[in-house]
Formats: structure tokens, C-alpha cells, sequence
């Protein structure tokens, strides 16, 4: 799967031990793209563990914020792009035949190239 780049990108560093930080992170993607913008979100550290399969479900911090397996499934759906960092992938033990097929695995180069020719972005960490 080929990475396009994108006006906005955000970073994410956490998983499930900081559902803020990863409703932040998709709140703000889908944001983007209701405003015209095209967007990635890159699961990079502990977040990577994001790209499992279900590993979303059940986290919903509240009011006035929407659960995250909503905010994905939204971000998705309208065209958002979500990619696993590869070293971070690596680090953490998992392989690519566990993520999410809709998740590409990228490399330090793709992350450079993603954030250079954003427009803007949002580091969550």
C-alpha cells in the first residue's frame, strides 16, 4: 500500500494507557478532513499497538468527545489515512500481518516526507 502525502498529518506516542491523547489525536483528524483538508495520522511508539485489530474498541473518554472506535471508523471512511511507523512496529514486537490491512507500515523517510509536505501538524505525545 502506497502512503500519499497529505495537508495535515498528526503524530500519536500512546495507545490505551492515554485514551486523551488518542482521542485527541483522531478528533482532530477528522477535523481536517470536515474542513477540506486531506489528513494522515501516524501511530508511532507505544501507538503502534493502535493498529491492531480491536484495539480500539471500548475506549470512549466522554462528553463532548465521541468513543474513539468511532472517531477511526469516521476518519477512515472520509479518506483519512492511518500508518505504522516500521521501526516502532519492530521495537514493540508486532509484524505486519497483525495490523489492521487498512493501516500501511511506513519508514522513517515516509514520516519525513509525510511531514514536510503537510500543510500542518499536530504532534500528540
Amino acid at each position: 500500500m502506497t502512503i500519499q502525502t497529505t495537508d495535515y498529518v498528526g503524530t500519536l506516542f500512546d495507545e490505551q494507557g492515554n485514551p486523551d491523547k488518542v482521542t485527541v489525536a483522531f478528533t482532530m483528524g477528522n477535523k481536517a478532513l470536515e474542513k477540506g483538508h486531506s489528513a494522515t495520522v501516524i501511530l508511532m511508539a507505544q501507538a503502534v499497538h493502535l493498529g491492531l485489530p480491536g484495539r480500539v474498541d471500548g475506549m470512549d473518554i466522554g462528553a463532548p468527545f465521541k468513543p474513539v472506535p468511532e472517531l477511526l471508523e469516521g476518519f477512515l471512511a472520509k479518506g483519512g489515512q492511518v500508518a505504522v511507523c516500521k521501526s516502532c512496529m519492530e521495537h514493540n514486537g508486532l509484524k505486519p500481518d497483525q495490523l489492521d490491512s487498512r493501516f500501511p507500515v511506513i519508514t522513517a523517510d515516509d514520516v519525513i516526507d509525510l511531514v514536510m509536505a503537510s500543510r500542518g501538524a499536530l504532534q500528540i505525545s
